[in-house]
């Protein structure tokens, strides 16, 4: 089977898109399948283990325009236990993205870049959306 990051010649090919996912996540399946059935070339990155950047997670905010709470994995467990609902009024972005960085469970998935912008969670037609965007 080829992977996904090397050419049929076993060479690295760079890609566009990174994918932050959860391989036990039924949404980040979808998403995989989605990218897979469009033919893109992507970086799968354990979210949990390998969070996007500080950097990835301002161009996300900034994909959201601002709206923080989007960024969250508001059913998670780390969510509630960290009280995260209540604190994240009186928190600035910036602390936002440092909580992020530091605690990929805390992060809303799957988590699409392609370095300049974003898409968080998995919605079909969001996705197409994006997708559009980059086409050349």
């Amino acid at each position: 089977m080829l992977n996904p990051s090397q050419d049929t010649d076993g060479n690295e090919i760079m890609k566009a898109l990174r994918i932050y996912e959860y391989s036990k996540c039924d949404t980040c399946r979808k998403a995989i399948r989605y990218l897979d059935a469009k033919g893109k070339l992507y970086e799968r990155i354990a979210i949990r283990e390998c969070p996007p950047s500080k950097k990835e997670l301002e161009v996300m905010l900034t994909s959201l325009n601002g709206e923080r709470k989007r960024m969250f994995n508001t059913s998670g467990a780390d969510y509630r236990a960290m009280n995260i609902r209540d604190k994240l009024p009186s928190l600035s972005d910036q602390e936002v993205i440092d909580l992020l960085a530091a605690n990929g469970n805390l992060i809303r998935r799957p988590f699409l870049l392609d370095g300049r912008a974003g898409v968080i969670g998995f919605k079909p037609d969001e996705w197409d959306a994006f997708l559009e965007r980059l086409e050349p």
